[in-house]
């Protein structure tokens, strides 16, 4: 067996790393909290994530994992009481439903199927019956592969003077998100932007800033408040709440900059063909992707494997090819390749389908 270097590692989040991504992050660190230089290259970090975002709202970096981002949209923007209406069609929209609680707000559910999107008009019912503070959705749900069409309840919610809040964790980078219709976008370090784990990433509006500092904060690391004004525009180094995760945003600029190097419309185009390249492999093996054609994300296949994912991962990985199962009940049935970032490449994909048909095969 080869070692773990050799190993390709096709899953939907963590994804492989690029080598310059590697090597930025062992760059000598910078004291953030000390160093008035840090300033400078901060704000140049949040400029570009501006551009990938594609949105003049202010980007905030928080220091962890994306679920950090999620709970402190939620817990920054919500008041113990109020109603959040959570639109859920798989784990993470039933996740922010959870979170809601945990805050002491009251989560009212619209769901749907797996393999479905979510109904305006159903959206316009639930505001009628409830007085709606925040709605919270996920962009892509990348245990059943699917990219949810958020067009028309964005507008709804927005015509309600309802704030919104989106996951895209898994599709920034990879696919357009409705940044300018949202007022709070959330995405992360380690999908379709190719960095280590560690950070995650927020766009956030006037709007909701003002809901912020109107909200009574109960937490410290969840709480937004403290990074609305963190002195980057004076000459001394910003004011953050905590010390941030230097080595870890060096990581990120560099995948930024390949990133824009290429073009966020040309990374979109090449999400969506080496997309059609695995699902074509696939149809060749007998396997069919479990959404719809028009509900299929451009980073992330889930093919119906029917009770057998388990066992093909676990035989992939004797061929040194790391590919996910899905989640909850559809754990054993779907298996994931994720074609997300540093991982959307002809050649990465053509050898992880390789090997599944050697599998199949076998």
């Amino acid at each position: 067996m080869a070692g773990d270097d050799d190993r390709l590692r096709m899953t939907p989040g963590p994804t492989a790393v690029p080598p310059e991504v590697r090597d930025a992050m062992a760059r000598p660190a910078q004291n953030p909290d000390v160093e008035p230089e840090f300033t400078e290259y901060y704000r140049t970090l949040l400029e570009k994530l501006s551009t990938v975002y594609g949105t003049d709202d202010d980007i905030v970096i928080l220091g962890g994992e994306g679920m950090v981002g999620l709970e402190a949209a939620v817990a920054s923007l919500l008041e113990p009481g109020e109603t959040a209406l959570c639109l859920a069609n798989g784990s993470f929209g039933d996740g922010f439903a959870d979170l809601v609680e945990m805050h002491g707000a009251i989560p009212v559910r619209q769901e749907a199927p797996p393999d479905a999107g979510f109904d305006a008009e159903t959206t316009k019912e639930h505001l009628e019956e409830h007085d709606v503070a925040v709605a919270t959705m996920v962009h892509c749900e990348t245990p059943t592969g699917a990219l949810n069409g958020l067009k028309s309840v964005l507008e709804v919610l927005d015509d309600a003077g309802v704030l919104t809040i989106v996951d895209a964790v898994s599709s920034l980078g990879g696919a357009p998100v409705p940044t300018e219709t949202t007022d709070v976008v959330l995405s992360a370090s380690q999908k379709c932007l190719s960095s280590p784990p560690g950070l995650a990433t927020l766009s956030v509006s006037d709007a909701a800033w003002a809901k912020v500092e109107a909200t009574d904060q109960d937490t410290f690391y969840t709480n937004l408040l403290p990074w609305h004004d963190i002195g980057l525009d004076d000459e001394g180094p910003p004011r953050m709440p905590y010390t941030h995760l230097i080595s870890n945003l060096y990581a990120l600029e560099a995948s930024l900059d390949r990133l824009l190097e290429e073009g966020i419309d040309r990374a979109h185009r090449r999400h969506e063909r080496v997309a059609r390249q695995c699902r074509e492999r696939g149809a060749e093996l007998g396997l069919e992707p479990f959404q719809p054609p028009h509900r299929r994300s451009p980073t992330v296949t889930a093919f119906e494997v029917d009770g057998r994912a388990g066992a093909l991962q676990r035989r992939l990985l004797e061929r040194d090819v790391l590919v996910a199962t899905s989640l909850g009940k559809f754990a054993d049935d779907l298996l994931r390749i994720g074609h997300m970032g540093y991982n959307a490449d002809p050649e990465r994909v053509g050898q992880t389908m390789d090997a599944l048909e050697a599998v199949l095969e076998a």
